[in-house]
């Protein structure tokens, strides 16, 4: 089916965000160890950054390593922070090129040295590029994240420096690491996993829940597409009534 024909460009969401699930399942159904899933995911990275260009989406952020995948075995996390080491250096100039802005968000400084520096490169080379921000959340948590901010906010009134009655969801929200983007108006998650994961819990208050039995790796454009259709039949009301909409 010819998903793109069928979606209304002019409603598209700005910011869609991603937690790519399944790499490992995928690899284990080919015999395979489970980072052979992950090296094969990096094309449906390419393949849905593509996509969600042709959609015009604005900001694509996707869920590459949260904190508690430290937790597993010492092999995968080493060749996890391999592969993002290796997929920046090869892909950078080609994002570039096409005017990605690469972004991260989440605890960089826990990440090794070398995984902190070739992405400090990228992000600086594609800086000035407008077309798409795909935005990497590397060592991220939600719970992380709102901890860290309220500590800053506490801090700050302690010392005086910010009036207490000044904190609303408006400055909360600029102390939190997605400060520099909109919040998502969808979240897809491949898999057939039905939970959030401690991923953008603040942002996604208002965000529409896309979930797909497809596992990461087979996750290609005209699945995007379809996420993106099912987006649009839904009724967005932020807590108004249908009546209210029109």
């Amino acid at each position: 089916m010819d998903y793109l024909s069928k979606i209304d460009l002019t409603r598209t969401p700005e910011h869609i965000a991603i937690i790519m699930d399944g790499n490992g399942r995928w690899a284990k159904k080919q015999g395979h160890m489970r980072l052979y899933g992950h090296n094969f995911g990096v094309e449906s990275v390419r393949e849905t950054l593509k996509a969600a260009k042709e959609l015009k989406v604005k900001y694509l952020t996707l869920y590459a390593f949260s904190t508690e995948n430290w937790n597993r075995p010492k092999e995968e996390v080493d060749g996890l922070m391999d592969l993002l080491v290796k997929s920046l250096a090869n892909e950078v100039k080609e994002l570039s090129d096409s005017g990605v802005r690469l972004l991260a968000i989440g605890d960089i400084a826990g990440l090794p040295d070398a995984c902190q520096n070739e992405l400090q490169e990228s992000i600086d080379l594609t800086k000035d590029n407008s077309e798409i921000t795909m935005v990497l959340a590397l060592n991220y948590s939600s719970r992380w994240e709102i901890v860290n901010a309220v500590k800053r906010i506490a801090s700050e009134a302690k010392n005086e420096t910010l009036d207490v009655n000044a904190i609303d969801a408006t400055l909360f929200s600029s102390y939190l690491t997605t400060n520099q983007i909109p919040d998502p108006e969808l979240l897809i998650r491949t898999s057939g996993e039905y939970r959030i994961s401690n991923f953008l819990l603040w942002q996604v208050a208002y965000a529409e829940f896309h979930f797909t039995e497809v596992l990461w790796p087979d996750f290609k454009r005209e699945d995007l597409f379809k996420a993106v259709l099912d987006y649009q039949s839904r009724e967005r009301r932020f807590g108004m009534v249908s009546e209210q909409l029109t």
